[in-house]
């Protein structure tokens, strides 16, 4: 991150730009940075500037205490100041739950778009699920466990005991555990994990939900009635993506959508 830029209440945000074209910038999800973002930017960047940035607490970017989802809408309008005030806007998983909050708060924000927000109705222990993770994360990080942390997300995730500690062994585990704060901000961004309509029938500017062919029955559910609660939104689905879903697949869809 090459850019830096300071939220409403003092924190840093590092950014970086790349491309031409409308902007868009670039919401990362849980226990990423905005490097994660770097390989869809690319994408992008032949028809979009496209912008990624470190989410508060999380890479080059700071932090200011105590978190409420309010500031990271501050931290969207002091990047939308900074690269020509307007943008549109795309996020995943929990990112988009960001996006969209944005989206419904008045930011001066074009369009948006998001890939997977994991609203759990149709999930049959969504909210019991939710509840149960959101108290045991936050013990675990009050008590400073924040490898405890991590292994609960990964579990929610989906990810089996095996899967898990072969990730405690990986290289990757220190940076994981470096973020682990940041899952309690992700946490409240998704509230108690039901898709938020009052909200979503407040924007007003063109939505675009995504999910992925080959990804859970209930992300694509989640994501269709996203599209069906804004009142100009658009579903689209990629056959053969899962959550993780490929830039290059991803891209020419973004593009033909903030680009037109």
């Amino acid at each position: 991150m090459d850019k830096k830029t300071t939220s409403r209440d003092g924190t840093s945000l590092a950014y970086a730009v790349t491309g031409q074209g409308p902007t868009v910038i670039l919401v990362s999800g849980a226990m990423s940075t905005g490097g994660t973002m770097a390989p869809l930017a690319q994408r992008l960047a032949d028809h979009c500037t496209a912008v990624v940035y470190d989410r508060r607490g999380r890479g080059a970017s700071g932090d200011t205490a105590p978190y409420a989802v309010d500031r990271e809408i501050e931290d969207l309008s002091a990047l939308i100041d900074a690269v020509g005030g307007d943008a549109a806007l795309f996020g995943v998983s929990s990112g988009g739950a960001l996006v969209l909050h944005a989206a419904a708060s008045g930011l001066p924000v074009s369009r948006a778009a998001v890939y997977e927000v994991p609203y759990a109705d149709h999930l049959a222990d969504g909210a019991a699920r939710e509840a149960a993770y959101k108290e045991r994360l936050n013990k675990a990080l009050g008590e400073g466990r924040r490898g405890d942390a991590v292994e609960l997300f990964l579990r929610l995730t989906g990810l089996g005991e095996e899967m898990v500690q072969g990730a405690r062994q990986s290289p990757m585990w220190a940076g994981m555990e470096a973020v682990a704060p940041s899952l309690a901000h992700d946490d409240t961004v998704m509230g108690d994990g039901l898709l938020p309509r009052d909200r979503l029938a407040a924007i007003t500017v063109p939505v675009l939900a995504v999910a992925g062919g080959a990804s859970p029955e209930w992300m694509r559910t989640a994501s269709r009635e996203i599209a069906e609660t804004v009142p100009q939104g658009a579903y689209r689905v990629l056959e053969g993506q899962t959550h993780m879903v490929e830039p290059e697949v991803l891209g020419p869809v973004l593009t033909e959508f903030f680009a037109r």
